[in-house]
C-alpha cells in the first residue's frame, strides 16, 4: 500500500491539523495510508530530526514535510533526499530536493493582510506587530510584507515587534508587553491567527481596544470575525494545502507531472465573507487539483 508520511512542526496550531484532515481524506479515498509525525514540543527542530530519521529508515513512499527550523532541518532532509524519498514540502520552504512546494506568496499575503488594517485606520495610527519565530521561513517573509505595506503609509508608526511565537498563550504575553509599554495603540497585526486571539484577549484582559488582524483563516479566527473582535484573516488554508500536499504526492508516485510549486491566493476574510470560513474542515469539499475541475487524486 502507498504510504504518505506527513510531518508538521507543531500539534497545538488547528491549521496544521486542518492540513493533516486533508492529507487524511485524499488517502482514505486514493486507498492509501497516511502517518502523522508531530513534534511533541511545538516547533522542536531536534526532536522533529529524530521523527524524520525513525520514519526515513522505514522508507515510505513519500515524505509531506513543514520544517521546524528550515536552516536545523537541512540535514536530515539531506539523508531523506539520499534515500530516494520524495519530498513535497508545505508551509515553509527550505533547501533541499522537493518535488513540489504547496504554500503561498507569505510576503503578498503579508502585504495584503497590512493593508487592509491601515485601510481601516483611514491611514493613520499607531500599529505594534507580533510575530512568529524567526526559525520560521513564513514568519519572515511575512514580517517583510508587513514592513513594505508600513513603509508606503507614512501616517501609520509602528511602535514596536515583539515575538509571539505562532502561539496563542505567547501571542497573549507579547501583547501584554506591547500594552504595558504604549499608552495609545490603534492597531496590531499578528503573523497568525493564533496570535491574533492571543493578542484579542490581552486587550480585553488590559480593557482595551485596537483593530487586529491575524493570518490563517483558521475557524476560530473566522469566528472572531463574525463577533467583530477581529478585523480581518487572511485565507492561508491548512485543509487545501494537506489535501493538495497529498494529492501531489500521489501524482508524482504514479509518474504524473506535479508543478514544482502550488500557491494559495492571498484572500482577506473580513465581515462581509468570513461565513465560508465557519464550515467544519470535515464538511468541505476536496480542492480540485490545479487544471483538473474533478479535483481527483
Amino acid at each position: 500500500m502507498t504510504w504518505l508520511a506527513a510531518f508538521i512542526k507543531n500539534g497545538e496550531n488547528p491549521n496544521y491539523q486542518a492540513f493533516l484532515h486533508g492529507v487524511d481524506r485524499v488517502c482514505a479515498e486514493a486507498g492509501a495510508r497516511a502517518t502523522r509525525h508531530v513534534p511533541a514540543t511545538p516547533d522542536d527542530p531536534v526532536e522533529q530530526a529524530a521523527l524524520l530519521r525513525d520514519v526515513v529508515a522505514q522508507r515510505p513512499s513519500a515524505i509531506l514535510f513543514a520544517p521546524a527550523d528550515d536552516h536545523a532541518m537541512a540535514g536530515p532532509v539531506a539523508e531523506a533526499n539520499a534515500a530516494g524519498i520524495p519530498l513535497i514540502g508545505f508551509v515553509n520552504r527550505m533547501a533541499g530536493d522537493f518535488v513540489s512546494f504547496v504554500g503561498a506568496d507569505d510576503e503578498a499575503m503579508a502585504f495584503a493582510e497590512a493593508s487592509y488594517l491601515i485601510a481601516a485606520l483611514n491611514g493613520h495610527g499607531k500599529v505594534v506587530l507580533v510575530e512568529g519565530p524567526e526559525t520560521a521561513p513564513t514568519s519572515r517573509d511575512r514580517g517583510r510584507g508587513f514592513r513594505r505595506a508600513l513603509a508606503v503609509a507614512p501616517g501609520i508608526t509602528l511602535l514596536g515587534t515583539l515575538p509571539g511565537l505562532y502561539q496563542q498563550a505567547a501571542g497573549r504575553q507579547a501583547m501584554a508587553r506591547h500594552l504595558a509599554s504604549h499608552p495609545v495603540i490603534d492597531g496590531v497585526i499578528c503573523t497568525n491567527d493564533s496570535m491574533a486571539l492571543g493578542a484579542i484577549e490581552a486587550l480585553r484582559d488590559a480593557g482595551r481596544t485596537a483593530l487586529v488582524v491575524g493570518n490563517n483563516g483558521t475557524i476560530p479566527a473566522a469566528q472572531a470575525v463574525g463577533e467583530g473582535s477581529l478585523l480581518a484573516t487572511m485565507d492561508y488554508c491548512g485543509f487545501r494545502m494537506g489535501a493538495l500536499a497529498a494529492m501531489a504526492a500521489l501524482r508524482h508516485l504514479r509518474g504524473e507531472a506535479v508543478p514544482r510549486e502550488i500557491l494559495l491566493p492571498a484572500q482577506v476574510i473580513h465581515a462581509g465573507n468570513h461565513a465560508a470560513w465557519l464550515v467544519p474542515v470535515q464538511q468541505r469539499p476536496l480542492p480540485a487539483w490545479p487544471g483538473d475541475p474533478s479535483g481527483s487524486a
